[in-house]
């Protein structure tokens, strides 16, 4: 029932280990006081399950840290993806050897005056609603149809702030990301 033992970046083992620990048993991973110094930091984090053939199975994350550590902070969005994402059923026992995960670290959002210098593979890109503080949408770089400045725009607008008046004021962030298999 567990998934099979690969080489994976350890930001990537956590996160499947934590997933397997609260699917299985209903239980969170607790981190040890002897954290490495990389996940001793604080910074937002995005965990991404997808299915062996490459279909999303929950993607949910933190713009800015909300953790005490970066090891939490992948813990906690992890479990939340497998379990929380509302696009998704929550994972099955029997689903987690079929998942594979992905771990983006969050660079701090800079604010952006226009997506003219923005590079969708290269940038993430926060669009805030400057009427409504409920309404902000992140899109995390290099995505597979998602190739130009304006489609990025687009779709973080529209699908992920929910911003349907192209006359209703924002405010663009973009920030980078590492990000670990």
């Amino acid at each position: 029932m567990m998934s099979t033992p690969q080489t994976h970046h350890p930001f990537v083992e956590l996160a499947r280990r934590a997933v397997e620990l609260y699917v299985l048993e209903r239980q969170y991973l607790q981190t040890s006081d002897d954290l490495e110094p990389e996940l001793r930091a604080r910074a937002g984090a995005f965990v991404s399950i997808h299915m062996l053939d490459g279909e999303l199975r929950g993607c949910i994350g933190t713009i800015e840290p909300l953790r005490a550590n970066l090891a939490q902070e992948i813990i906690d969005n992890a479990i939340s993806a497998a379990t929380r994402d509302p696009r998704f059923p929550p994972v099955e026992p029997s689903e987690l050897s079929q998942l594979t995960f992905s771990v983006d670290v969050l660079t701090v959002p800079e604010p952006i005056d226009s997506i003219k210098d923005q590079d969708p593979k290269i940038h993430g890109l926060i669009v805030q609603s400057l009427r409504n503080e409920w309404k902000r949408g992140l899109l995390l770089p290099d995505l597979e149809t998602i190739n130009t400045p304006e489609k990025q725009l687009h779709y973080t607008r529209v699908y992920k702030a929910n911003i349907t008046d192209p006359k209703e004021p924002v405010q663009l962030y973009r920030f980078r990301v590492t990000r670990y298999h």
